[in-house]
């Protein structure tokens, strides 16, 4: 029997995404994001200490037994949505939804596993999957050897790594916990199109961690964690394509040609009606696949369903979003001081992580038992 997922905010989230929306407004605007942007150090660690510190929104997914909030997915999905409004450059979707997702998917809570949780709910600790960030959910997992207990092997292309305490690291023997600071451990930041979240490459040679788990039980529980992020991720793309719509709206009123507001002309309502439209059906879509992986209704298969179907249709209408805001600012859209550029680049990364539409696709056809596409 299909769960049927309720699509309308609580009070809490509501409350929730105004209390984020204010802090991210004041704090995390898009000037101190393009400061940040080409100091080449990106992060905001003082953003990161208020989100996870003063507000606790790192253990939203953390049971109040390990430090957490104890709340789930739908929370984490409101705080997603608001980081992806503001394009802030905090690893929160790494960070505080696809880690502990991976850790509380483990069948054993070992009290290592329980002592990393508390600190990544407590915001003291940035944890990061190693994995390439366009992994999706059921990809087999790089190729990291175990020597006597030593790692060895490359991965590239990990999101946040750059920016990590602590690296989540599936190798041939199980599922590891290696400081980033470790002998034998080298992070290599990468050229990045999307700014605002760097990737970089990870040499492991010979460096030791923390067995968390044996590689029976690693494996599942890092596609729980990439579907949790993969799920999430479509919040973030909702929360930049509604700030690319709303922005070139208010751009068309305010620009005039021909002593008319550009907005005016019928062309251009067609086209932002449409894009409206489109942006709207993201909504549902990603409260949907919220809901299910927070509930777990109606089983695994309903919840990697409702994922693959919100992967498959925000991701190109967030892109969708970006380009036409990019358009329709005009020149001033080509400017690197205007931010629109930002959230093309966010939008174009977000198409490809976790697997991209096109992978999702597949896992629609496959789940539905419907041609592939």
């Amino acid at each position: 029997m299909s769960a049927t997922p309720s699509l309308l905010a609580t009070e809490t989230e509501d409350d929730l995404r105004a209390a984020v929306r204010s802090l991210l407004t004041t704090h995390s605007a898009a000037d101190r994001v393009l400061a940040r942007a080409e100091s080449g150090a990106p992060y905001d660690r003082e953003l990161w200490k208020t989100l996870t510190g003063s507000m606790g929104l790192a253990g939203l997914l953390v049971p109040e037994a390990d430090g957490g909030q104890g709340a789930g997915h739908r929370e984490a999905a409101v705080v997603v949505e608001e980081v992806g409004r503001a394009v802030a450059p905090v690893p929160y979707l790494t960070g505080a939804v696809v880690t502990p997702a991976t850790l509380l998917a483990l069948p054993e809570r070992t009290a290592e596993v329980s002592a990393l949780l508390t600190e990544v709910a407590a915001g003291t600790t940035v944890a990061v999957l190693a994995v390439p960030l366009t992994t999706a959910p059921g990809d087999p997992m790089p190729e990291i050897t175990t020597d006597g207990g030593a790692l060895h092997g490359t991965v590239r292309s990990v999101a946040d790594a750059a920016g990590a305490d602590v690296l989540l690291v599936a190798a041939d023997s199980g599922l590891y916990a290696v400081p980033v600071g470790a002998p034998g451990v080298a992070v290599t930041p990468l050229t990045a199109l999307d700014l605002t979240r760097p990737l970089a490459a990870v040499q492991l040679d010979g460096a030791r961690g923390t067995l968390l788990a044996p590689s029976a039980d690693a494996a599942p529980a890092v596609r729980a964690g990439l579907l949790s992020g993969a799920g999430l991720l479509a919040s973030e793309q909702l929360g930049l394509a509604e700030w690319c719509l709303t922005e070139t709206v208010r751009h068309l009123k305010d620009r005039h040609q021909f002593n008319r507001p550009l907005g005016s002309f019928q062309a251009l309502k067609h086209r932002l009606a449409q894009l409206w439209l489109d942006v709207a059906g993201i909504r549902p879509a990603a409260t949907a696949a919220a809901d299910l992986l927070a509930t777990g209704e109606g089983g695994p298969a309903e919840a990697q369903l409702a994922v693959a179907v919100a992967q498959v249709y925000a991701s190109p209408v967030a892109v969708r979003a970006a380009e036409e805001a990019l358009q329709l600012h005009g020149g001033i859209g080509m400017t690197w001081e205007h931010p629109v550029h930002l959230y093309l680049k966010r939008a174009k990364g977000d198409s490809v992580a976790f697997g991209g539409a096109g992978r999702h696709g597949e896992e629609v056809a496959r789940l539905a038992e419907l041609p592939a596409p």
